[in-house]
C-alpha cells in the first residue's frame, strides 16, 4: 500500500515553536573520531559548537547512531571546562517512515484516494487501526474499509517523529555563548577483523606479508573524515538486558576498498594494543571498509611436515584424507614464522585469518591454504596449519596395552610413515597419548619431550623410503 511522500514533506516542514529545542545537526560537527573494538561495539568522540543560553536550554543533538548505548555519554565543554551541566537526557529513535507516520496517525483523520474501475474515488474519515492488526478506516458516511488500496494522506502532523536518532537534553550553563564540546559515547554495530596474505617464495624459505584491516560500520550513522584508531584485545563489558529498538534489520553492507598512505602506528595500551591510523577517513553507514595494516617484506619461514597418528596433537579434528585406506593419515603442512624484528617482523598482531600463496612455474598466485591465529604478541612464533601433505601419508596401531599393576600400565605403538616424493622429507611424528607420570623405556628413534603430555620423533626419509617409529612407554597415575 502507497503513502504520499508529500506528507512527510509536509511534516518536516513544520516550523519550530518558541518553545522547541535549540538543533545540533551531524553536519555541523568540527571533528569526529571513532575507536573500534573487536567485540563488536566502538567509541564516538565528536565536537560541535552549541549557542547556550544563561541558565536552562533544551537541545536536541541530531544524527547519533541508532545503535547507540545513551547511558554511556558523557559531554564536555572544551571552551569552558566545568560550566556546563546536563540535566536531563533522552534518546528518542521514533524515525519518520510511511509505516511509522501511519501508526502515530490511530484515532486522526485520513483522507484515501483509490482507483474504481475507470474512476478516481476519494474518501475521508478515521484511521482506526494499523498493522499488524490490519488497515482499518471508517469513513465519514459510516462505511468500514478493511485492507484498503489506495494513497493515505494525513489530514493532522502526528507529533515526535524524527529524521534521525537524537538526544534531547536540558543544559545548564552559567557562561552564556558559543561553546564548543565534545560527545563522548559508546556505540554498537561497529567492528573490526585483521586479515593477511602471505606469499611464499619459489623456495618457501621466505615470505611476503600483508596484512589487512575490515572495518564494518552497521551502528546507524556515518563518519565523514573521522580520526581512525583500533583496539586489539579481549575487553570485557558487561551485557545489560535492553529493550531499545534498534535498526539492524535494515542493514546492507557494501564493499568499499581504501588503501592507506601508511600503516597505523602501534602501542601498548593498558593491557591491549593500540592502532593509530595516519591519515583521516570517511566511515559511511552500512560500508565495509578495508585499510592497510601492516607489511613485511622478505621475512623467514620454515616449513614442517607433522604426522599426529593418534589425532591428539592439534586443538581440532583433522579428518583422514580422500581415498585414505584403512587408518591411514596425512602429514599436516605447518608454516612457522618468528614475529621478530630480526625477521623484518616484530609488530604485534591482532587475530585474524593467513591465506598463504605460492607463484606456479607460470608466475600465478596459487592458493595453498590458511589458518586462524590469535593475538600474537612480538617475539612470538607464528605457527599456522595451512593443509595436509598429498605424498607424505602414515599409519599408527597400538600393539601392546598391558596392566603391570595398579598404577602402572604400558603400551607399545607403531608409527609408519612414508614418503611418496621424488625429493627427501624430514617428518616429525607427534605423540600425545600419554598421562599422569610417563616414561619411555625403549624407541627405534631418539624423541624430545615436548610438554607434559607429548614426544616427538623426527624422522628423515629419501625419495620411496618408509620408515617405522616404534616406542613402548610405561604410564604411571
Amino acid at each position: 500500500m502507497r503513502s504520499l511522500v508529500a506528507a512527510l514533506a509536509v511534516l518536516l516542514a513544520v516550523p519550530a515553536s518558541a518553545q522547541a529545542p535549540v538543533v545540533s545537526t551531524p553536519e555541523s560537527r568540527q571533528a569526529v573520531s571513532l575507536t573500534v573494538y573487536n567485540g563488536g561495539f566502538g567509541v564516538v568522540r565528536e565536537v560541535r559548537p552549541l549557542v547556550l543560553a544563561r541558565g536552562v536550554t533544551a537541545l536536541r543533538f541530531e544524527g547519533v547512531p541508532a545503535q547507540i548505548d545513551p547511558t554511556s555519554l558523557s559531554l564536555v565543554s572544551l571552551t569552558a571546562p566545568g560550566a556546563l551541566s546536563v540535566l536531563e537526557q533522552n534518546y528518542q529513535y521514533n524515525l519518520i517512515g510511511t509505516n511509522s507516520v501511519l501508526d502515530a496517525a490511530v484515532g486522526q483523520r485520513v483522507r484515501i484516494i483509490r482507483q474504481v474501475g475507470e474512476a478516481t474515488v476519494v474518501d475521508e474519515g478515521v484511521l482506526l487501526s494499523q498493522p499488524n492488526q490490519g488497515r482499518i478506516i471508517r469513513t465519514d458516511d459510516g462505511r468500514v474499509l478493511v485492507n484498503p488500496e489506495g494513497t493515505i494522506e494525513l489530514l493532522t502532523l502526528p507529533e515526535g517523529l524524527l529524521s534521525r536518532p537524537s538526544l534531547l537534553w536540558r543544559l545548564a550553563t552559567d557562561r552564556p555563548g558559543e561553546h564548543r564540546v565534545e560527545a563522548r559515547y559508546l556505540t554498537e554495530g561497529m567492528s573490526w577483523k585483521a586479515d593477511y596474505v602471505a606469499v611464499v617464495d619459489e623456495a618457501e624459505t621466505r615470505v611476503d606479508l600483508t596484512g589487512w584491516v575490515t572495518l564494518v560500520n552497521n551502528s546507524g550513522a556515518s563518519y565523514p573524515d573521522a580520526s581512525l584508531q583500533l583496539i586489539a584485545g579481549d575487553v570485557r563489558r558487561v551485557q545489560p538486558q535492553r529493550g531499545q529498538v534498534y535498526a539492524a534489520d535494515m542493514v546492507q553492507e557494501v564493499a568499499v576498498m581504501a588503501r592507506a598512505a601508511a600503516p597505523p602506528q602501534q602501542e601498548a595500551f593498558f593491557e591491549y594494543h593500540l592502532y593509530t591510523f595516519p591519515n583521516p577517513t570517511t566511515i559511511e553507514e552500512q560500508e565495509t571498509k578495508q585499510l592497510e595494516l601492516l607489511s613485511a617484506a622478505d621475512v623467514g619461514v620454515g616449513r614442517r611436515l607433522i604426522f599426529d597418528g593418534s589425532g591428539q596433537y592439534f586443538p581440532f579434528y583433522r579428518p583422514r584424507r580422500p581415498g585414505a585406506v584403512g587408518d591411514e593419515m596425512s602429514a599436516a603442512v605447518v608454516l612457522e614464522v618468528e614475529n621478530a624484528e630480526s625477521n623484518n617482523m616484530g609488530m604485534p598482531l591482532p587475530a585474524g585469518t593467513v591465506r598463504v600463496y605460492k607463484a606456479d612455474r607460470r608466475g600465478n598466485l596459487q592458493f595453498l591454504g590458511e589458518d586462524r591465529i590469535d593475538h600474537t604478541p612480538r617475539n612470538e612464533t607464528v605457527r599456522l596449519y595451512i593443509g595436509d601433505a598429498f605424498d607424505v601419508v602414515g599409519t599408527r596401531r597400538e600393539v601392546q596395552n598391558r596392566r603391570i599393576n595398579d598404577r602402572t600400565r604400558e603400551i607399545t605403538v607403531e608409527v609408519e610413515v612414508r614418503n611418496r616424493k621424488e625429493t627427501p622429507v624430514t617428518v616429525d611424528v607427534v605423540e600425545r597419548v600419554f598421562w599422569g607420570d610417563w616414561e619411555i623405556t625403549e624407541a627405534s628413534h631418539e624423541h624430545e619431550r615436548l610438554d607434559a603430555r607429548t614426544a616427538q620423533f623426527t624422522v628423515t626419509l629419501a625419495p620411496d623410503e618408509t620408515a617405522t617409529v616404534r616406542y613402548t612407554a610405561r604410564l604411571r597415575n
